[in-house]
Formats: structure tokens, C-alpha cells, sequence
């Protein structure tokens, strides 16, 4: 299992991806689970992958190839002229591979399945966020859903639903991804340091910064203990109960 998350803001878009992967508790290894590709000034673009390991990497190794010698059949993503195009490019990628990998049945579709977060920016277009599906179709976010969460969702959604909004600059935003990171590690031993982050920021059309938190890290160990204090604080000053 594994926790991704992007954001589309004004400012651009934002990725975060753990790197923890396990078949069991006494199996338990790191893989990073982000993937860019950039032509500086011209086209940006980062794909975040959960789910089955064989399929996420060979889904990403099957384009990272394409960019190299692209066929009509099979076109790079360096060459394509949208960010749809793009989405589409790997959706169909990710449906041949999990289709290779199975046997037969939905069962099988499950055991091979992922899940893709997919951004960047074409220069002349908008910064644009795909969810891709196991089954190769996707959605595109939207200024009334400014986030796509994949792998273990649901610990780090409450403050992403309650806290993110499109206007955030992109400091906030990477404290929020800490404390939704932090919240999901809190609960979930299957998600975990190092965490891989990124940025893009509008129209410029590259990889802005980028940033790993080791397990060590000082900044992403204060938000996890100032959030613990400020819940604690938070609950102490609410009216107790009465029976």
C-alpha cells in the first residue's frame, strides 16, 4: 500500500508520494512511487502510481521507453500536444498491462489493478490533474474538486476536505500535505517515510522544487507534534459533555 496525493491550486499543481511498500509486516521495503518527465520551458509532467508494484512499474517503464522511440501505435508523451492526450496515453498503458498480467475474471483484474495520479502542463495550456483507473479511464479535477488522493485515502482526507483551497500558497500547502501524510502514517503501518514531493508551478513549465522528507527529517517531525499538541489543545478548550 501506499499514499499519493496531488493538488491543482492557482499557483500550480503539488505532489506528494510515500515510498513504503510491503507484502506483510515482516516484509516491509521502500520504492519511490513518483515518476517526471520535463522539457524545461515546453512541457512538465509527473505520475504518482498505487497499487501492484510489477503492473505501476511497468506501466511506467513502458512510456518512459515510447519517449525514446515513439511508433504511431504507441506516441510519446513528450510528442503529444494535450495533457488529455497524455492521461490517455497511460490510461491505455495501464489497461494493456493489467490485461497482460491477469489470468481471467474480475478477481484477477483486482490482484494486478493500480491507480495513477497523473499532472503537469503543456506550454500554451492550463496545469491539468488526472485520476487514472485500473480499468484505463480517468477523471480531471476541477475547481470544485482541487484534489486526487490514491492507495490508503482515508486517514489523510478529513483535513484535505476541511483545510485545502485553491488560493493556497504552495508553503501551505506542502504543511497540509504534512499533516495529511502524518495522519495517514498515525493510523496506517502500510504507509511511511520517506515522503517524495514536488511542484509545479504555473506556466513555467518544469519541475519548480523538489523535496524528499527522510525518516529523520526535522521540519515534517515538528508538524507531526505541534498537530498532535494543537488537536489535544483544540479538544480540551470544547465544551464537556453533559449527562
Amino acid at each position: 500500500m501506499t499514499y499519493c496525493v496531488g493538488l491543482r491550486l492557482n499557483r500550480g499543481l503539488v505532489f506528494m508520494s510515500d515510498t513504503r511498500t510491503n507484502a506483510g509486516v515482516d516484509d516491509i521495503s521502500q520504492v519511490k512511487k513518483m515518476s517526471s518527465w520535463e522539457v524545461p520551458g515546453e512541457r512538465v509532467i509527473t505520475l504518482m502510481c498505487a497499487g501492484n508494484l510489477a503492473t505501476t512499474q511497468a506501466v511506467v517503464s513502458l512510456v518512459d521507453e515510447r519517449t525514446k522511440a515513439p511508433e504511431d501505435r504507441n506516441p510519446s508523451i513528450l510528442e503529444a500536444p494535450s495533457m488529455f492526450q497524455i492521461a490517455t496515453i497511460f490510461g491505455n498503458t495501464l489497461r494493456d498491462v493489467v490485461k497482460h498480467f491477469e489470468p481471467a475474471g474480475p478477481a484477477a483484474e483486482s490482484l494486478f489493478g493500480a491507480t495513477l495520479i497523473l499532472g503537469g502542463q503543456i506550454k500554451g495550456s492550463e496545469p491539468r490533474l488526472f485520476l487514472i483507473y485500473p480499468e484505463g479511464n480517468f477523471i480531471e479535477s476541477t475547481t470544485d474538486n482541487l484534489y486526487f488522493q490514491c492507495g490508503e485515502t482515508k486517514y489523510g482526507r478529513p483535513i484535505l476536505v476541511r483545510a485545502l483551497h485553491a488560493d493556497m500558497s504552495f508553503e501551505e500547502a506542502v504543511k497540509l500535505l504534512c499533516v495529511s501524510f502524518d495522519s495517514t502514517i498515525q493510523a496506517n503501518l502500510s504507509v511511511g517515510l520517506p515522503i517524495d514531493l514536488q511542484v509545479h508551478a504555473a506556466n513555467e513549465c518544469r519541475i519548480s522544487h523538489q523535496y524528499r522528507f527522510e525518516q529523520s527529517d526535522t521540519y515534517f517531525s515538528n508538524i507531526s507534534k505541534d498537530w498532535s499538541d494543537a488537536m489535544r489543545s483544540a479538544l480540551s478548550s470544547m465544551p464537556d459533555f453533559s449527562f
